[in-house]
């Protein structure tokens, strides 16, 4: 289990969003046994709000890579919230992540490179992670990213 990672995150200066609470009847994360399944998040929590709109669009494919990494951060924060520390994510194990894709654009790995590289920024090689990449023609509420994730959590009841 990666040592420190609340404090490790202090130190590269990231912080956490508040949470967006899940706007249907769902969960925002469940655990079973030592899984924690984190459901689908946006790029909440930015400086200029809820980044939505298209990739390869109106949005560029830098601007896509902010909104996996403030997706990546929305997840994180349900995960705290959750655990109490994310010192308790022994790793990443698996993201699933969603593009709202203009026509033609099929850069969705370099998309979700902003999720997996602010996972391997706090969480070191627990870090790295399998990974599906998918461009879809809408995401709800018109969000430019959408990610799931699954974690190994462990030292909680």
């Amino acid at each position: 289990m990666p040592a420190g990672t609340d404090a490790r995150m202090a130190e590269l200066g990231i912080g956490l969003p508040e949470i967006f609470p899940p706007v249907g009847n769902y969960l925002g994360c469940k655990r079973v046994g030592d899984l924690l399944y984190v459901g689908g998040h946006g790029p909440t929590g930015g400086s200029e709000g809820i980044i939505t709109g298209k990739v390869g669009g109106e949005v560029s494919l830098e601007r896509g890579r902010e909104a996996a990494r403030l997706t990546t951060l929305a997840c994180l924060a349900t995960v705290k919230a959750e655990l109490g520390s994310l010192d308790h994510v022994r790793q990443v194990v698996k993201v699933f992540g969603m593009v709202n894709v203009a026509p033609g654009f099929n850069q969705t790995p370099r998309v979700l490179d902003g999720c997996s590289d602010t996972l391997v920024e706090i969480f070191g090689d627990a870090g790295r992670h399998t990974r599906s990449a998918v461009g879809t023609a809408e995401l709800p509420f018109d969000i430019s990213v959408e990610i799931e994730m699954v974690l190994e959590v462990g030292g909680i009841a």
